[in-house]
C-alpha cells in the first residue's frame, strides 16, 4: 500500500467525521427549539420515550448528541432517570440509520451526486434565511464524497491479494471465542480513540467488503463500537450531578447487556442475519463469485446493527425500573455540599452541546443565580432584627460571601455565553444570549444592593443609635415589597414568559417608588421635629433608597426576559 493511498484513507475518514458533524450540527440548529420541546413533551411513558429518542437521533444523525442532550436534561432536572433511559434506548435504534447510509455508500457510487449537492449548498449558504439548509447539504456532500473515496480506496488497496494483511486476519480463528473478544476490544478502543462510531463502522465495511476481514470479526468490531460509544457519554457525565451520571451508566449497562447475550448466541445470530441479506458464509475465497458475495457484507453489518439494537431494546424495555434501581445502587448520591459554596449547577464544561441546549443550561443557571440572590436578601431581612453580636457577625459574613459568589457567578455565566456566541447562531438565539447577559448583570447588581443593605445595617449595629419602632416598621414593609418583587422575578425565570404577567412586577415597583417618596418626605419632617438624629435618618434612608434601586434592577431583569419595556407592557 503506497503512502498516498494511506493518506487518502485517513483523509476520507476525516472527511466522513467532518461531514457527519456538519450534518448533525446544522440539523440540530434547524430543529433545536423543537427538539427540546419534543424531548420534554414526548416522554410520558417508556414507549413514547423510545420513539422520541429514535426520532431525535434520526433527525440529527448523532446518537451521541441525543445521549448528551438527554444527560444534560437530567442534569437540569427536566427529565427523570426513568424517562432518560427510555430515550437512550431509542437513540440506539435511531443511530442504526447511519450504518445503512454508510453501507449504501459502499454499494452504490454516490460521488456523482456530490457535485450537484455542493452547487445547491453553496447557493443556500449565502442566503440568510436558508444558510443552515446549505450547511446541511454541505455536510451530506462531504459525507457522500468521503464514502465514495473510501469505496474507491478499498478497491485500489486490493487488500484481497495483500498477503501480509490476509495472513494477519487468517491467523485468527473465526470459531474461537477469544478471537471474538479480541476484536470486540479493538472496536471499543478504536471508537474511544476516534470518538466516532461512524468512522469505525466505515473502516469495518472497507475491510469486510474487500474480502479481507471475515464477517464474524467484523461484527465483533461493531459490538465493540457499541460499548466504546458509551464511554464518551460517561466521560461527559463525570462532572454532572448524580442523576445524570446514572443516566450515562444506564446507557453503558444497556449496551453491555446486549453484547453479552449476543456473544452467547453469536454464530447462530450472525448466520441468521447473513441468510436474511443473502450472504453465503461458507463460500471459499477461491470461488470466482467471492468478491460479489463479499460486497454484501456492508448490508450484513448494517442489518446486524439494526437487529441487535431493536432486539436489545425489546428485551430491556420491560426492565427499565430494574436498570434504574441498579444504577441507583452503583452510583450513590453525592454528599450535600454547603449551599454557600460557589459552584455552577447546570453549566458543565467539556460537554458537547448545541447552542440551543447551551442556552437552556444557561437559563437554568440564571434561575439558580436569582434564587441564590433572593436567599441573600432573606439574610438581610434576618440581619435587621438580629440583636446578638455573634449571630449578627456570622450572618453579615455570609452576606459578604454571597456577594463574592454573585460576582463569580456573573463572570462564569458570561464567559460561558461568550463561548456559545462564538458558534454559528440563529438570530433568535443571539437575541436570547444578549438578553441573558443583561439578566446576569442586573442580578449581580441586586447582589450588590443586598450587600450595601448589609453594610448599612452593620454600620448601624456598630454605632450607639438605633432605629425607632416606626422606622423598623417602615423598613419591614419596604423589605416585604422588595421580597415580593424578587419572588415575581423568580416566578418568571422558573416558568414560561407567555404565562407571566409583567404588570405584576411593574405594579410592585410603582408601590416601592411611591412608598420611597412617602418615606422620604416623612423623614425630612421627622428630622426637623427631632424625632431621631440626622445620622440615623441617613442610614434609614440609605436602606429605603437601596431597596428602591433593587426594585429597579428586578424590573430590568423582567424586561430583559420578556423582551419588553415597562412603558410597552
Amino acid at each position: 500500500m503506497s503512502i498516498w493511498i494511506f493518506f487518502r484513507l485517513i483523509g476520507a475518514l476525516a472527511l466522513l467525521i467532518f461531514g457527519m458533524k456538519s450534518m448533525s450540527d446544522s440539523l440540530q440548529k434547524l430543529a433545536g427549539p423543537q427538539l427540546r420541546h419534543v424531548l420534554g413533551a414526548m416522554t410520558t411513558n417508556r414507549f413514547t420515550g423510545i420513539l422520541t429518542g429514535t426520532f431525535i437521533t434520526v433527525a440529527v444523525q448523532s446518537s451521541t448528541a441525543t445521549t448528551v442532550m438527554t444527560v444534560s436534561f437530567v442534569n437540569a432536572g427536566l427529565l427523570t432517570l426513568f424517562q432518560a433511559i427510555s430515550v437512550i434506548m431509542g437513540a440506539n435504534i435511531g443511530t442504526t440509520l447511519t450504518a445503512w447510509i454508510i453501507s449504501a455508500g459502499f454499494t452504490f457510487n454516490v460521488t456523482d451526486l456530490v457535485w450537484a449537492i455542493f452547487f445547491v449548498g453553496i447557493i443556500l449558504v449565502y442566503s440568510k434565511k436558508r444558510r443552515l439548509i446549505g450547511d446541511f447539504l454541505f455536510g451530506i456532500a462531504f459525507l457522500f464524497l468521503a464514502l465514495g473515496t473510501l469505496r474507491q480506496t478499498g478497491i485500489d488497496m486490493n487488500l484481497a491479494h495483500n498477503g501480509p494483511i490476509l495472513h494477519f486476519f487468517e491467523s485468527f480463528s473465526t470459531d474461537n471465542f477469544i478471537t471474538t473478544i479480541i476484536f470486540l476490544l479493538i472496536g471499543s478502543i478504536l471508537t474511544i480513540t476516534v470518538q466516532s462510531s461512524a468512522a469505525i463502522m466505515a473502516i469495518t465495511m472497507v475491510l469486510c467488503s474487500t474480502g479481507v476481514l471475515p464477517i464474524y470479526q467484523g461484527i465483533a468490531l461493531v459490538l465493540g463500537e457499541n460499548i466504546g460509544t458509551t464511554v464518551t457519554t460517561n466521560i461527559v457525565a463525570w462532572k454532572t450531578n448524580t442523576q445524570a451520571r446514572r443516566a450515562a451508566l444506564a446507557h453503558m449497562l444497556f449496551n453491555v447487556f446486549g453484547v453479552i447475550w449476543v456473544l452467547i448466541f453469536f454464530h447462530p445470530f450472525v448466520n441468521m442475519i447473513c441468510s436474511w441479506v443473502g450472504y453465503d458464509v461458507t463460500m471459499p475465497k477461491t470461488d470466482p463469485h467471492f468478491l460479489a458475495n463479499a460486497s454484501k457484507l456492508s448490508f450484513v453489518l448494517a442489518a446486524f446493527h439494526t437487529t441487535f439494537n431493536v432486539t436489545n431494546t425489546f428485551i430491556l424495555v420491560w426492565f427499565i425500573k430494574y436498570i434504574e434501581k441498579t444504577v441507583n445502587l452503583i452510583i450513590k448520591p453525592k454528599l450535600n455540599r454547603d449551599e454557600d459554596d460557589f459552584r455552577l449547577r447546570f453549566i458543565q464544561s467539556g460537554i458537547m452541546k448545541t447552542p440551543e441546549l447551551s442556552v437552556l443550561e444557561a437559563q437554568k443557571e440564571i434561575k439558580s443565580f436569582a434564587e441564590r440572590i433572593q436567599r441573600m436578601f432573606g439574610m438581610v431581612r434576618s440581619l435587621l432584627g438580629e440583636k446578638d453580636e455573634e449571630k449578627f457577625t456570622k450572618l453579615f459574613t455570609r452576606i459578604e460571601k454571597y456577594e463574592s459568589i454573585s460576582d463569580n457567578m456573573e463572570i462564569e455565566i458570561a464567559n460561558y455565553l461568550d463561548q456559545v456566541s462564538d458558534a454559528h447562531l440563529s438570530d433568535e438565539t443571539k437575541a436570547k444570549i444578549r438578553a441573558m447577559l443583561r439578566e446576569i448583570s442586573e442580578i449581580e447588581s441586586i447582589g450588590d444592593a443586598c450587600y450595601n443593605l448589609g453594610r448599612t445595617l452593620n454600620r448601624k449595629f456598630s454605632g450607639k443609635e438605633d432605629f425607632t419602632d416606626l422606622q423598623y416598621e417602615h423598613i419591614h414593609q419596604m423589605f416585604e415589597l422588595t421580597d415580593d418583587s424578587l419572588s415575581q422575578m423568580n416566578i418568571l425565570l422558573s416558568g414560561h414568559k407567555t404565562d407571566f404577567d409583567p404588570n405584576r412586577s411593574f405594579n410592585i415597583e410603582n408601590e416601592i417608588n411611591n412608598y420611597r417618596n412617602q418615606l422620604k418626605h416623612q423623614n425630612i419632617s421627622d428630622v426637623n421635629e427631632q424625632k431621631y438624629t440626622y445620622k440615623i435618618s441617613t442610614m434609614y434612608m440609605d436602606i429605603i433608597q437601596e431597596c428602591e434601586k433593587l426594585g429597579d434592577y428586578v424590573v430590568n431583569v423582567v424586561e430583559a426576559r420578556m423582551g419588553t419595556k415597562k412603558s410597552e407592557a
